[in-house]
């Protein structure tokens, strides 16, 4: 079985995030949504709240796992028995920390391969964290996120 981790904070999970997901469920018999519990940032949702609603914006993908995830991903990986790492590059300017973080994961776990996928033209320029703060300047997100996201922006900033 062919399987894949991709791990973030998806707080929140966007519209980008999801075509990355339908891309990867595309390519691989199995994907992993790995959602980081212990980032070292603020975050607006707990882990427990970013995992339901990674797992409602996309039910429709049977061949996908949500799972919170602690410590470091190439050793999460590994207890997963998969071999392969997904990342997404938005842009140009995302790729050197990309790149960075994917030689120091080679380094550390050389079995274990990065893969980048970028999203769909349309998605490219999202991220959580301007959705994040559209919602709390109480702006219409509808178009960045899928509508369970959006409700709990809505309940989170009123």
């Amino acid at each position: 079985m062919r399987s894949v981790v991709y791990p973030g904070t998806f707080d929140p999970i966007t519209n980008g995030h999801v075509d990355l997901i339908h891309r990867a469920a595309r390519l691989f018999d199995r994907v992993v949504v790995a959602v980081a519990a212990d980032t070292g940032k603020a975050l607006l949702f707990s882990t427990e709240e970013r995992v339901a609603l990674v797992g409602a914006s996309v039910i429709d993908q049977t061949n996908v796992e949500i799972v919170p995830f602690q410590g470091l991903l190439v050793n999460f990986t590994r207890q997963l028995g998969v071999s392969v790492i997904m990342r997404g590059l938005r842009a140009v300017s995302d790729f050197e920390y990309e790149f960075q973080l994917a030689g120091m994961n080679r380094r550390m776990a050389p079995d274990i391969e990065t893969l980048f996928l970028t999203p769909a033209e349309q998605y490219s320029y999202i991220s959580s964290s301007l959705v994040r703060e559209i919602a709390r300047l109480g702006g219409d997100v509808s178009t960045f996120v899928t509508p369970a996201v959006q409700a709990a922006l809505k309940q989170r900033f009123g």
